[in-house]
């Protein structure tokens, strides 16, 4: 119940102010469900974000505002980023592991908080130029999310705008072949290592599909409101940041040693 709670609320979120949504899932798991391992949660975590991508990418595909080729060159490039990542997440210790997952979320937002200015170019296509800033973003990209097991749209959409200077609208679009990407593999990474609650992954998938319909059917209504909630979702996450790395047993010591090398 507690896990399908969990999937409704990250559900929720993404569908009523878009990417960001599932960097909570890991913090719900391990804080709020009892998962009491985190590796188990980034696994469990990745596998849902994986099928709920999937979901996502058939209805952005439909409505065409997909672009395959940077979206392709992007995830295949994402792909090894999210394998070395999520091989390096399993060997470190959880609670630091936590740590600077909880680093993660308050760069997400900040980010959320950040204007997007520019336009775009509509008609972009892969060419010479862009293929290395699509193949270098892509495995940045994908390292962090493998990492962390989270889907990592937030980081995905900027980054294809970067490389690309396409839309937002197509990068969003684009964005869930990568994350789709980045998740199965790092699921499937996870799961080799038998660090994968089916289970619990499976009631985060359907709890997430509940809350996605009743976020995005609250977007509609409240449309000219979507900065606003932005912004009071941004502050939640970092709220949750400073709590886990309150409760993390190596945040202090991790902030201490990140100063003392800067």
């Amino acid at each position: 119940m507690l896990g399908l709670i969990s999937g409704a609320f990250v559900g929720f979120t993404l569908g009523l102010v878009g990417g960001g949504g599932s960097v909570l899932a890991v913090p719900l798991l391990v804080y709020f469900v009892g998962v009491p391992s985190p590796h188990v949660a980034i696994g469990s975590s990745a596998a849902a974000v994986a099928v709920n991508a999937l979901m996502s990418l058939a209805n952005h595909a439909r409505a065409g505002t997909i672009k395959w080729r940077c979206a392709s060159v992007f995830a295949l490039f994402g792909i090894a980023g999210a394998f070395g990542g999520s091989s390096l997440g399993k060997i470190i210790n959880g609670d630091k592991l936590l740590a600077l997952f909880a680093l993660l979320m308050i760069a997400v937002s900040y980010l959320m908080l950040r204007q997007r200015g520019s336009p775009g170019y509509p008609a972009v296509r892969l060419n010479r130029e862009n293929f290395p800033r699509l193949a270098g973003a892509g495995l940045t990209a994908g390292a962090l999310s493998g990492f962390f097991g989270i889907g990592g749209g937030f980081l995905v959409v900027p980054g294809l705008m970067f490389a690309s200077d396409m839309p937002i609208l197509n990068a969003i679009g684009s964005s869930l072949v990568a994350v789709a990407a980045f998740a199965v593999t790092t699921a499937a990474n996870y799961a080799y290592s038998d660090l994968v609650d089916w289970d619990l992954a499976g009631t985060l998938v359907i709890g997430g599909a509940f809350g996605g319909l009743i976020g995005a059917a609250a977007a509609r209504r409240l449309s000219k409101m979507r900065g606003a909630l932005s912004a009071v979702f941004a502050t939640v996450v970092f709220a949750v940041a400073l709590y886990v790395l309150w409760r993390s047993g190596d945040a202090l010591g991790l902030i201490h040693h990140t100063a003392k090398s800067a």
